[in-house]
């Protein structure tokens, strides 16, 4: 028995615009998601650039721009001559000192000239200077420096510095305040003064310069 041929039923006139307009709406919806998905993908790599952006100025704000109060110290010393008289509690030494202005910031670090004085139990005994010059950037600028330390009439059998003085060991501290400016990106200034505190002491035995710890 012969088939009979299937029959598909068309649609109305007035429903061909509509199936036309849904099968182009369908063809449409992945464009339009890929171009959402692209700004989307867009979207994220500029929020994760401002993030890193603004990481990098934090970053850089807190190392490079930070301006740091440079560090001014006695680093050691030599004597010569080296007179000592426990008997009447006297001294005179000749100090060949070394000092340094350690300089932490990314710029360099010029200062003025700069006195330093040297004291025992509060009286001054000693003094010297260091010539205006230029620290470089985070590095240790070194300076020789002679002083004469000599104690004054006002020591004069003192009892306390006898007993010092004999037992081989005589304390000293030294005091300077360091003015300067501290130039970072050759535009950027900052006055920065350097303060010098230090207690030492002189081993009149071994005749050298120990124990420096400054502040």
């Amino acid at each position: 028995m012969a088939e009979k041929p299937q029959v598909h039923p068309e649609l109305p006139q007035s429903d061909l615009p509509r199936a036309k307009h849904d099968a182009e709406a369908a063809v449409a919806l992945p464009d339009d998601e890929l171009r959402r998905q692209k700004r989307m993908k867009w979207l994220l790599y500029i929020v994760a650039f401002v993030i890193f952006q603004t990481g990098v100025i934090v970053l850089f704000s807190m190392t490079v721009m930070k301006f740091r109060t440079p560090k001014f110290r006695v680093r050691e010393a030599t004597f010569d001559p080296f007179e000592v008289q426990t008997s009447n509690a006297s001294f005179n030494l000749r100090m060949n000192a070394q000092l340094g202005v350690k300089n932490t910031n990314f710029g360099p670090y010029k200062f003025d000239n700069t006195a330093i004085f040297f004291y025992y139990s509060g009286t001054q005994v000693g003094s010297g200077a260091v010539l205006k010059s230029k620290a470089n950037f985070r590095s240790t600028k070194k300076l020789d420096v002679a002083v004469d330390l000599v104690a004054p009439a006002s020591l004069a059998g003192n009892s306390e510095l006898e007993r010092e003085l004999s037992s081989g060991i005589l304390p000293l501290t030294s005091a300077s305040k360091m003015n300067g400016k501290v130039t970072i990106m050759f535009m950027f200034k900052k006055k920065k003064s350097a303060e010098m505190n230090c207690n030492m002491e002189v081993n009149t035995v071994t005749k050298q310069l120990q124990n420096v710890k400054c502040r």
